[in-house]
C-alpha cells in the first residue's frame, strides 16, 4: 500500500519531470515496451518556449489502462496521441513512464489530444514532425483548430555532397516471381485488354458502345481465357483547348494506354476535325522512339459515315482481333518486371499510421527485388517534401523534388488556389485537419528506398527503384496518370473507403482500419487495420500486401474494383482554359 508521503513524493517527481523540455528524455514517449509505428525519420525540431507557465493535469496513482488501448503515440517525439477509439471527457490513460492523464474532452477516432502542455508557440508534433504551431494547449485537451494554427516551417535543406546509397537488392535467385505476359519489347503485363481509344470527347459515345456491346456479344473468359476483357477509355478533352502542354499531355496519355504492356490490341477512333484527330495521336504514338508492335485499327467516324456505321465496323474489328490477343499467354518471371503505382484517397487519421506505411514496406520488397514503384499526388507532399528530397540519389534529384512542388503551388496559385485546400471534408473529418497532416502520412507509401528520379505526369520512367511523378491528388486523375507512367497495377489505400479502379490495370484496396474494410468488404480487398488494433505489425501487414500484390499481378486474383468492373479513366489536363 502506498503511505501518503510516498504517494506526494511520487507526484513531486512526475510533475518535476513533465517540465522537462521536449528535447529532454521524452519520459513521455514509447519505451520499449509500446507499439510503436513509424521509425523516426528527422532531428530535432522545437520551436521555441513562450516562457508561458505549464498548465499541468494533476497525476495520481491510479488503475489507469494504458495509453495504448485508446490511442498510438506514433514517434517518440511527439507531444500528441492518435486516438484508435472515441473518448468520453475525463478518460485517465497511463503514460508508458507512469504518468496519468486525464482526457479533458470527447475525442473521435484518428483525432489527437496532448500527451504534455504545448506551449502557445511552439510545434504540435506528429510523426516526429511539426504539423501545426500551438495556440496554447494544456495536457490532455482535444487538439484541433481551435487551439492550433497551421503554420508549419519552411524546410528546405539539401547538402551539396547528397548521396543516399542504393537499395539493398535481394538476390536474383531469391526474388519472388508472377506469371506476367511478356511484349515483343521486353515489358510485363498483368493483364490483356483488348483497348478501345478515342482520340477526343467526339468519339467517346462510339468507343464506349464498341467496348459494351463486344464485351456481352463477343468476348467470354471460355472462349478466350488470355484476354481480360474489352475496354474503352472515354474522356471529355481533345477540342475546344489551347494548344501548348493541354494537348501534349492528353497525346502522352493516351498513347501510353495504347502502348501499355496491359494492352494486346487496340482501336483508335477519331470524328475526323478535332485537334487531338488520328493523325496527331498516329504522329505522337508510331513516331516514338519506343516501338509499337501489337494489333492495331484506326476509324474515322465521319469517314466512315457516322455513329452507327462506326460501331459496327468496330465491332467487326474486336471479333477479328480477338483471336490474335488470345495468343498471348503468362509465363513465370521475376516481379522485378512490375510497375507498382501507390496512391491513397478517402484517407482518415489511420492512413499514415497503419495502411500507408504498411504499403510503404511492400513498395520496399519490390524495390528490392528489382521493381518500380511511382508515387505522384504532389500536393499531398507539401510539408513533408523535405524528408523525400534528402532520400533522393543525390543533390540534383533533390533539387528537382522542391522544384516539383514549387511548380505546383504557383500552377495553384494561378486559379486562385492554395495546397492546403486540399484536404477533404472526409479528410477532416477522419482527422486529417490539414495538409501537412496528410503529406506527412501520405509519403509513407513510397517506403524508405531513395528516390531515382522525378518524371512528368504519364511519363514513365527511364529506370527501376522509387519515382515521384508529377501530378494531382485528385483520384480520378492521379491513378489513371500512374497508369500512363507505366504502372502495371496500383495499390490504393483508404480509411474512409473507396471504390475506383482503372480501365487496364487492377487497383488493389487497402484499408486503414477494421470497421471500413468489414463495413465495406465487397470493394476493399485488404486490412492494416490489425495494427491499428495491435494484432499485426507493419511488416506483417507488408509481406500480406506484397504477396496479394504477386496473386494479382499474376492472375490468380481479381482485385475487387475488377470484379465490380470498375474501369475509371480521366486525365489531367493541367492547364486547360475552354475556348
Amino acid at each position: 500500500m502506498v503511505k501518503p508521503f510516498e504517494r506526494a513524493f511520487i507526484v513531486f517527481l512526475t510533475r518535476l519531470a513533465n517540465r522537462q523540455s521536449w528535447a529532454g528524455s521524452n519520459r513521455d514517449s514509447i519505451d520499449e515496451g509500446e507499439h510503436q509505428v513509424i521509425d523516426p525519420t528527422a532531428s530535432g525540431v522545437r520551436k521555441g518556449n513562450s516562457g508561458v507557465g505549464s498548465r499541468m493535469s494533476t497525476c495520481y496513482i491510479t488503475d489507469a489502462p494504458a495509453i495504448s488501448e485508446y490511442a498510438i503515440i506514433v514517434d517518440p517525439r511527439d507531444n500528441l496521441a492518435v486516438v484508435k477509439k472515441e473518448t468520453a471527457p475525463g478518460l485517465e490513460v497511463s503514460l508508458p513512464a507512469g504518468h496519468v492523464i486525464s482526457v479533458n474532452a470527447r475525442v473521435q477516432a484518428g483525432h489527437r489530444f496532448a500527451t504534455r502542455e504545448i506551449p502557445p508557440g511552439d510545434f504540435v508534433l506528429q510523426y516526429g514532425q511539426p504539423i501545426g504551431t500551438s495556440l496554447g494547449i494544456a495536457e490532455g485537451d482535444y487538439i484541433s483548430h481551435d487551439n492550433m494554427s497551421d503554420e508549419v516551417p519552411l524546410v528546405r535543406d539539401l547538402t551539396e555532397d547528397l548521396c543516399t546509397p542504393p537499395p539493398d537488392y535481394f538476390p536474383v535467385s531469391e526474388r519472388a516471381t508472377f506469371l506476367g505476359f511478356r511484349r515483343s519489347d521486353g515489358r510485363v503485363g498483368t493483364r490483356n485488354f483488348v483497348l478501345i481509344v478515342p482520340t477526343s470527347m467526339c468519339a467517346s459515345h462510339e468507343a464506349l458502345q464498341i467496348s459494351t456491346i463486344a464485351e456481352f456479344t463477343l468476348y467470354s473468359r471460355q472462349k478466350y481465357p488470355n484476354v481480360d476483357g474489352i475496354v474503352a477509355i472515354p474522356h471529355n478533352k481533345g477540342c475546344g483547348c489551347q494548344d501548348g502542354s493541354t494537348i501534349d499531355v492528353m497525346l502522352r496519355t493516351l498513347s501510353n494506354y495504347a502502348d501499355h504492356p496491359n494492352v494486346g490490341g487496340v482501336i483508335l477512333m477519331d470524328l475526323g476535325c478535332e485537334k487531338t484527330n488520328l493523325a496527331k495521336v498516329e504522329q505522337y504514338l508510331l513516331k516514338r522512339d519506343k516501338s509499337f508492335n501489337k494489333p492495331v485499327v484506326k476509324i474515322g467516324i465521319q469517314e466512315i459515315g457516322g455513329t452507327q456505321a462506326a460501331i459496327d465496323r468496330g465491332l467487326s474489328e474486336v471479333e477479328r482481333m480477338l483471336p490474335e490477343v488470345n495468343r498471348a499467354v503468362r509465363e513465370e518471371v521475376s516481379v522485378g518486371e512490375l510497375v507498382l503505382g501507390v496512391k491513397c484517397g478517402g484517407s482518415d487519421g489511420f492512413s499514415g499510421i497503419s495502411a500507408n506505411p504498411s504499403l510503404g514496406r511492400a513498395a520496399d520488397l519490390l524495390v528490392r527485388s528489382g521493381g518500380t514503384v511511382l508515387i505522384t499526388e504532389v500536393p499531398e507532399l507539401c510539408g513533408a517534401e523535405h524528408l523525400l528530397a534528402n532520400r533522393a540519389k543525390d543533390a540534383e534529384t533533390g533539387r528537382a523534388v522542391y522544384r516539383m512542388l514549387d511548380w505546383y503551388k504557383e500552377y495553384a496559385s494561378k486559379f486562385g488556389a492554395v495546397l492546403n485546400q486540399n484536404p477533404s471534408p472526409g479528410n477532416i473529418a477522419g482527422g486529417l485537419l490539414n495538409i501537412t497532416i496528410k503529406s506527412l502520412g501520405a509519403m509513407a507509401k513510397a517506403g524508405t528506398t531513395r528516390v531515382e528520379g522525378v518524371v512528368e505526369y504519364a511519363e514513365t520512367p527511364k529506370s527501376c527503384g522509387l519515382h515521384i511523378m508529377q501530378g494531382p491528388g485528385y483520384d480520378q486523375e492521379s491513378t489513371p496518370g500512374l497508369v500512363a507512367a507505366g504502372a502495371t497495377i496500383v495499390v490504393f489505400t483508404t480509411g474512409r473507403g473507396a471504390t475506383i479502379g482503372n480501365a487496364i490495370a487492377p487497383v488493389v484496396k487497402l484499408a486503414s482500419n477494421t470497421p471500413v474494410f468489414e463495413r465495406m468488404s465487397h470493394d476493399l480487398d485488404l486490412s492494416a487495420g490489425g495494427v491499428i488494433d495491435g494484432l499485426e505489425t507493419i511488416d506483417e501487414v507488408g509481406a500480406r500486401v506484397f504477396e496479394h500484390v504477386r496473386r494479382v499481378a499474376s492472375g490468380e486474383l481479381l482485385a475487387k474494383a475488377e470484379e465490380l468492373k470498375h474501369r475509371e479513366f480521366q486525365f489531367w489536363a493541367e492547364q486547360t482554359v475552354s475556348l
